[in-house]
């Protein structure tokens, strides 16, 4: 333990239930916060020759490989709990499998707390806790003078503050002994952790002292997350999906994602879009990091002056001429992608919904049944492309605006499995769509969408920047010879494909907000 005598142990092995959906496919300790997960603001409170202790469980892989990536530094002792859900789980077993790695004095600090400002070696006991008036989900104590606390569990009414999962043992050994008693007791009590063993500690005469965190967070439970997004410092705003995320730190850039073919894809895509995207510094088999780059965010700063300059940046860096299969192959590969996966997003968004597939009045027109605009749609004329280098997520909040030009992030990982070639139609149209449904304002929930039996109202305010780009980029479609018809219907199939990746109620708007433009489209086209 170079220049400290204590380490940290941070628990990361539970299954994060009271989170939802959000650790279906990860660890809680990484669900994102501000511009880092939870671990990162946990870890990064320490000095940096502190050792950590980390207990692995759930998607345990997960949390080593994201530590090794973003702290690579740091030193770190990784311990694999057998037993993280279900009968003879508990925090108390968790820390006890890390006992080993713990005979010294340490601090214990939940996965679920963030505080700030300096925490205090363990020099000496101590509890952290904070000011709360609601003591529903939270243990808590009263106190009665410097050397007497009395224990409330959960739900008390008569407290002082609540217990916030952080504490410093120096007595280490009287700790370890005390846990080991209680879970040999009832190896099966679910509810076994630090508060209990502190609790039979203050029985034995040992002096604790009361530390206040006024600035604790707790991201336990969903509303507890929320509010902790919304009053972290480093706020950053971004369209949650639960098999992946984004980490953003001072001189690198961090993506996760669930899916193992995404990252290995998207490296070797790296090696093929070279200068126009960052550098990969590393990766693992569901993370890679990249530098951070120095620039602004296009959705924020683009004119439509820069715009037309943009445009031409990307015909002369981005969109070269590739061959890597067959015209033939190339034009089933376009077909599957345009008409397929469509049709079974669509299937998947109609079940998850519990939705009919049915004529409708949107916005005051007749629409018919998504699966006859789709019969209209000539898809054979629709998959005859060139084959061109792509991104593939084309859009504003994916570019960044550097000193001398452009930089572009998120690109996909392949296109219907190609990894050189994809049609530049397909970026063209993401374009388009998020010149028309642009992220900040989804953030703002400036959409509407009223669904009522057959008659559906959706809308969405645009920015006339945004529009007077859409116009130019139509301009330029029109100068390079590209079929402006053709990218208006994908930009329609995108918003329906988009429509079973996200939530309520912005599902809706873009399933009903994609099936209207499809239809008019195709009017449009008959004319």
């Amino acid at each position: 333990m170079a220049g400290n005598n204590y380490k940290v142990l941070i628990t990361a092995s539970g299954l994060g239930q009271r989170l939802g959906d959000l650790t279906k496919y990860t660890n809680k300790s990484l669900i994102r916060i501000g511009k880092k997960p939870a671990l990162s603001y946990i870890i990064e409170t320490y000095p940096k020759d502190v050792p950590l202790v980390i207990t692995l469980g759930h998607f345990g892989e997960h949390v080593k490989d994201f530590v090794h990536l973003a702290y690579p530094d740091r030193e770190v002792e990784f311990v694999e709990v057998d037993k993280y859900e279900g009968e003879g789980s508990s925090l108390g077993y968790s820390m006890l499998c890390a006992k080993d790695h713990l005979q010294c004095p340490f601090i214990y600090h939940a996965s679920d707390t963030i505080v700030d400002g300096d925490i205090p070696p363990p020099n000496d006991n101590w509890i952290g806790v904070c000011k709360g008036d609601d003591a529903v989900q939270y243990a808590s104590w009263k106190v009665l003078d410097d050397k007497n606390l009395i224990a409330n569990d959960k739900g008390a009414t008569d407290f002082d503050c609540l217990h916030i999962g952080l504490n410093g043992i120096k007595d280490y050994e009287d700790f370890w002994k005390k846990l080991e008693e209680l879970y040999k007791e009832n190896p099966t009590n679910s509810s076994l952790g630090d508060f209990p063993v502190l609790t039979e500690m203050l029985k034995k005469d040992s002096i604790f002292k009361l530390i206040d965190f006024p600035s604790w967070i707790d991201i336990g439970n969903v509303a507890a997350l929320n509010r902790a997004r919304k009053n972290i410092g480093d706020h950053f705003d971004n369209l949650d999906k639960i098999d992946e995320a984004i980490y953003i730190f001072a001189d690198h850039v961090i993506k996760f994602f669930c899916d193992e073919n995404i990252v290995k894809n998207r490296v070797i895509r790296a090696d093929i879009l070279k200068e126009v995207i960052p550098k990969i510094e590393n990766f693992s088999k569901n993370f890679y990091r990249y530098s951070y780059v120095d620039g602004e965010l296009y959705s924020r700063v683009v004119t439509p002056r820069d715009f037309k300059n943009f445009l031409n940046w990307a015909k002369n860096h981005l969109w070269q001429k590739v061959k890597e299969v067959d015209d033939g192959k190339f034009k089933q590969v376009c077909y599957d992608f345009y008409y397929k996966k469509t049709l079974d997003r669509i299937n998947k968004f109609l079940e998850v919904n519990s939705i009919d597939d049915k004529p409708q009045v949107i916005n005051g027109e007749g629409v018919p049944l998504v699966q006859d605009i789709l019969s209209k749609i000539d898809f054979d004329w629709l998959s005859s492309a060139e084959q061109r280098t792509f991104h593939g997520d084309f859009i504003l909040d994916n570019i960044l605006k550097i000193k001398n030009g452009y930089c572009l992030l998120d690109w996909r990982q392949d296109f219907g499995g190609l990894l050189k070639a994809g049609d530049i139609y397909y970026d063209f149209a993401k374009l388009n769509h998020n010149l028309i449904v642009n992220h900040d304002i989804v953030h703002q929930n400036l959409f509407s969408i009223k669904a009522d039996g057959g008659d559906v109202k959706c809308d969405i305010l645009r920015k006339h920047n945004l529009v007077a780009c859409q116009n130019i980029l139509f301009d330029f479609l029109k100068q390079e010879g590209y079929d402006i018809e053709k990218v208006r219907l994908l930009t329609g199939l995108i918003w329906l494909n988009m429509s079973s990746l996200h939530h309520y109620p912005f599902n809706l708007f873009l399933y009903y907000f994609g099936k209207l433009n499809l239809w008019r489209t195709l009017n449009e086209i008959k004319k």
